[in-house]
């Protein structure tokens, strides 16, 4: 029974100051459940080490100690133990060549891992994320992006009161600029070659929803699909608000043959089935925001194609960015295809050529493709991320991981995530097999 839970610095990426569990959390299930806890020290973690010896927690280098080891992203391959249970970002679902080593040495080792993105309820939807957070950071920094690239245009624009979200101390010193970027949108309008600046979003879910908090500190009117072109190219259309318009799977995608209709659940269990219609929308729009899940089983939202099409014709197009929030290289985004960080969130693709130039310079579409969106945010990322997992904590912790699996006793959310027991895949990850020599 694993009593005491390591939490490991983060060292994917320098920007990474996010933590599964912040020390108030911390401090409670220890008083509740007597989970001991010890804590890597990191340069760069939002929190200090000081507020996790406070908390009650260890804080030293060594986790062997742990029996479980609690991370936010990727681990490198060498810091493995055997045996032990491991709980993060795991990246490995769609089989993503880069994490395959990371995986074999973990099934070299008879290691367990449980990935945040995979416990779901019954329904199978997702009970552990930093969705909410991301949307957020996808849509201020695309509302600085935006601000930029209108400058380097020669337009005069409302948004350069808005930074880069990861220079502001907090959420609400953002919103207070976006909502005043919003009062002076209101009094002034925007310019008329801007007009009607309308901003769709690929997506409801939790990202989708964090998009929307923003744009909801904005003037904005909500359009219909069905509606972006009329609107687009309306004389009368209002200079002192946005437009906004939200994309449903029924908008992106219709069924390859001729006749049939559209059905959500045929969609999700045969994707092949159907084929993109999104293009239609996209020359209507000023700025796209991805908010969707994306594997190869599914039609791209926008291609390389349809992009050097778009950008072929002497007039630029409306199009000037996509915040490419689900950030999958060459993806449902296929012109996604590099990612960032946040001191250099953006770049433009080049449609003619395929090549990137960082920043907003130059004939092409600029694209926010920051794979870690979050960690912009981190501690109020972190401290939401926490209360979610929580109440998961003490299950894991009291579990016996050395029973055969069928024995394992594991809530069913837990269970779902489980990709490794013992070193081997299990029965729902079976497929991941397959990428493993490929």
């Amino acid at each position: 029974m694993a009593t005491l839970i390591g939490i490991r610095r983060e060292d994917k990426s320098r920007w990474e100051r996010r933590v599964p569990l912040a020390p108030c959390q911390v401090r409670s299930l220890r008083d509740k459940y007597e989970i001991k806890f010890c804590v890597q020290p990191s340069p760069v973690r939002v929190f200090r080490e000081d507020e996790f010896e406070k908390a009650g927690a260890v804080v030293q280098d060594d986790l062997s100690p742990a029996s479980v080891i609690l991370a936010v992203k990727e681990i490198p391959a060498q810091y493995f133990e055997p045996g032990k249970t491991y709980v993060f970002f795991a990246h490995v679902i769609k089989g993503q060549p880069h994490n395959m080593p990371m995986l074999k040495r973990m099934m070299e080792l008879g290691c367990n891992l449980i990935d945040y993105e995979k416990v779901t309820d019954e329904h199978r939807r997702r009970l552990i994320f930093f969705g909410w957070h991301a949307g957020v950071v996808a849509m201020i920094d695309s509302l600085w992006a935006l601000g930029q690239r209108l400058a380097w245009e020669g337009l005069l624009h409302p948004f350069g009161a808005i930074r880069n979200t990861y220079t502001y101390d907090n959420l609400d010193a953002a919103r207070a600029d976006v909502r005043s970027v919003g009062e002076r949108i209101k009094a002034e309008g925007l310019p008329a070659v801007l007009t009607p600046l309308i901003i769709g979003v690929a997506g409801y879910g939790n990202v989708g929803r964090g998009v929307q908090t923003i744009l909801a500190d904005l003037p904005t009117v909500e359009i219909q699909p069905a509606e972006v072109a009329n609107v687009a190219n309306d004389p009368r259309a209002s200079r002192n608000v946005l437009y906004r318009v939200t994309f449903k799977e029924e908008h992106i995608v219709e069924p390859a043959s001729s006749g049939a209709r559209f059905d959500l659940q045929d969609y999700y269990q045969h994707p092949e089935r159907y084929r993109s219609c999104f293009e239609q929308y996209v020359p209507h729009l000023t700025v796209l925001m991805n908010c969707n899940y994306w594997d190869s089983r599914y039609p791209r939202l926008v291609t390389k194609e349809y992009i050097r099409e778009l950008f072929s014709g002497d007039k630029p197009p409306r199009l000037r960015l996509v915040g490419d929030a689900s950030c999958d290289i060459e993806g449902g985004i296929e012109c996604t295809v590099q990612s960032t960080e946040p001191d250099e969130p953006v770049y433009v693709y080049h449609p003619d050529t395929g090549a990137v130039t960082m920043g907003v310079v130059g004939r092409g579409l600029v694209i926010l493709a920051v794979d870690i969106l979050p960690s912009e945010l981190p501690r109020e990322a972190s401290e939401c991320f926490s209360d979610i997992l929580k109440p998961f904590i003490p299950a894991i912790a009291q579990a016996d991981f050395s029973v055969p699996l069928e024995k394992l006793n594991l809530p069913p959310e837990i269970r779902r995530a489980l990709i490794l027991y013992h070193g081997e895949l299990t029965p729902d990850y079976k497929y991941i097999a397959r990428y493993l020599n490929p």
